[in-house]
This record gives C-alpha cells, sequence and structure tokens, in this order.
C-alpha cells in the first residue's frame, strides 16, 4: 500500500502525524500548569484520519471540524504558532485569541472551523459542496465528526440532503470508541457506515489506525465527489489516548486500555513499521523529522507564553462582517 504514495509524500505525512502528536502532547502537559483557558479536547492517537484526508485536498477544499479539531486544523495545513497562541488565549493566535481551542478556524487554508457544538459540521460542509457545485470549481466539503455526532439530526438532514442535491460532499466518521464516557455499542445501534445505505450513500469502514487504509478509501471519495457523482462516508475506527477532555479521569474506560493501545494501536507506530519495512524511508529521516518537530512545538509554546492577550478594543471586533 505505501508503494502507491512517493517518497516525498510518506515524509509529509510522517510530519503531519508527528506535529499533530507533538502538539497535542505538549497542550496536555502545558494545561496543567493552569495557564491555559477553558476546556480542551485532545486528538492523539487519530493523527492517520485527519492526515490521510487533507493529504487529497487542497486549500481550495472546506472542511469541518468538532470539539477535538486540532489535528484536523494541522492536517489542513494551520501553522501550529498561531493555534499554540489561539489554545493560550493569545492576541496573535490563529482567531486573534478569541476562538480558544474549540473554535480555530482558517478560511485561507480552506478551515472553516472546529465546532464546540457536537453534529454541527456537517450541515456547514454540505453548504460548502453546494457553493463548490454551484460554482463549478470541482471542490470538495468534508465533514469530520465522532460516534456521538452520528446520532444527531444535522448528521441524518446532512446525509438526506447531500444525497438529494448530490453535492461533492465527504462524511468522514472518526468512531474511537466513545461519545464522551458512552462507549460506542451502548449509543449506535449499528454501525455508523451502515447507516448511510438508508439515504442510497455509498459508505465504506477502514481501520482508522492505518494511514494508507484511510488514504485509499478517502482518496476514491474525494475523487467520486470531484467528478459529480455525489457524496459517500467513510467510517475510521481509530482510538483516542487521553479522555474526552482535559481533567476527564476516564473512569468509564477498562484498566489499562489506554496503555494497550499506544502499544499495539499506535498510528505513527504502524506508519512508521510499513515505511521503513519497504525501505522507503530510513529510521533516521524519521527521527530527523521527530526533533524537527519537537522543535517547532517548543518554539510555538514559547512565542505563545510571549504574547499579549487581547484588549478591550477587541471585544466588539470580529462581530459582524460587511458582504
Amino acid at each position: 500500500m505505501s508503494k502507491q504514495l512517493g517518497k516525498e509524500e510518506l515524509l509529509k505525512a510522517y510530519k503531519t502525524m508527528r506535529e499533530i502528536r507533538e502538539f497535542e502532547e505538549r497542550v496536555h502537559t502545558e494545561f496543567a500548569t493552569g495557564e491555559i483557558p477553558g476546556f480542551v479536547h485532545l486528538y492523539a492517537g487519530e493523527e492517520a484520519v485527519a492526515t490521510a484526508v487533507c493529504l487529497h485536498l487542497t486549500d481550495d477544499d472546506r472542511i469541518t471540524s468538532t470539539h477535538r479539531g486540532h489535528g484536523h486544523c494541522i492536517a489542513k495545513g494551520v501553522e501550529i504558532a498561531g493555534m499554540m497562541a489561539e489554545v493560550y488565549g493569545r492576541k496573535n493566535g490563529t482567531c486573534g485569541g478569541k476562538g480558544g481551542s474549540m473554535h480555530i478556524a482558517d478560511l485561507d487554508k480552506g478551515m472553516m472551523g472546529a465546532n464546540g457544538i457536537v453534529g454541527a459540521g456537517s450541515p456547514l460542509a454540505c453548504g460548502a459542496a453546494l457553493a463548490a457545485k454551484f460554482r463549478g470549481t470541482r471542490g470538495v466539503g468534508v465533514a469530520f465528526f465522532g460516534d456521538g455526532a452520528s446520532n444527531q439530526g444535522t448528521t441524518f438532514e446532512s446525509l438526506n440532503l447531500a444525497m438529494v442535491w448530490k453535492l461533492p460532499v465527504v462524511f468522514i466518521a472518526e468512531n474511537n470508541g466513545y461519545a464522551e464516557s458512552t462507549g460506542v455499542k451502548w449509543s449506535v445501534s449499528t454501525t455508523i457506515s451502515a447507516r448511510a445505505a438508508g439515504f442510497g450513500m455509498p459508505a465504506i469502514a477502514v481501520d482508522g489506525n492505518d494511514f494508507f487504509a484511510v488514504y485509499e478509501a478517502a482518496g476514491e471519495a474525494i475523487s467520486r465527489a470531484r467528478a459529480g457523482n455525489g457524496p459517500s462516508l467513510v467510517e475510521c475506527r481509530t482510538n483516542r489516548f487521553f479522555g474526552h477532555f482535559e481533567g476527564d479521569a476516564m473512569t468509564y474506560r477498562p484498566p489499562g486500555e489506554v496503555k494497550q493501545l499506544r502499544e499495539t494501536c499506535d498510528c505513527l507506530k504502524i506508519f512508521a513499521g510499513k515505511v521503513t519495512g519497504d525501505g522507503l524511508i530510513s529510521p533516521a529521516e524519521l527521527a530527523a523529522i521527530d526533533k524537527e518537530v519537537l522543535g517547532r512545538v517548543e518554539d510555538a509554546v514559547v512565542r505563545a507564553k510571549a504574547s499579549p492577550k487581547p484588549t478591550e478594543a477587541d471585544l466588539l471586533t470580529d462581530v459582524y462582517i460587511s458582504y
């Protein structure tokens, strides 16, 4: 599977996944100091999904995210220095320090925004897809959502609307096994991918820990959308390594579950094993990326802490927009 991608693309994919992982691990550490305001929901463990999907996209394609949106932002090309400043609530953050962790957006990169409302992203992705279809740009909209959001009416309405209007939109269900603290077996009556059949929508379920499986499935769905053949759903079965939010004691998870997942289901380890095993990338090249990324994350934290906070004068800016 790895032979379908060139070395440059493989290195880019690994770097993106490593950036997401180190960004999240560092935010986890920094949040414990009490310096980061608000809530934080970490994406560590799910890196292969956002990275594999967004590798098929351009800045002109639009994605919508969730409250667990750092990984989607990084995979779509949003700068981590601005993101870290935003997480810290600083003025030079991606959104001026007024959005915080759950509301990072960068329209220049096609990132329509993380979203604190469960299930709110799919209708927005449909809107972006409708705009692309109307303008004839061959652009696509991609909606990332979790297993909890798969039960929301907004998600069902979006699936139906997308099929009725044959929109160039792809729905990426990130099934990490828990809707907050509720196991998926308790909350979802069938598989998420099976639900798409009710709308006549093509769907597939893949191992979300396998970058190459996600890359192939997402590529087919995105190509179908660009060709004008309508929407698809890809269910990626993955895992999160932290709690629903920072401070979550995770008493609903079996003892040792996270430790076992980190040892056996880490998407970065799986990726590294495949590309080095195929002789496409050397361990030294991966180690060099690891070192570079750690330095960039450290720099982002230092710069964020040294940045000013928004002032009273910033309160009423960005409230309205003139078209």
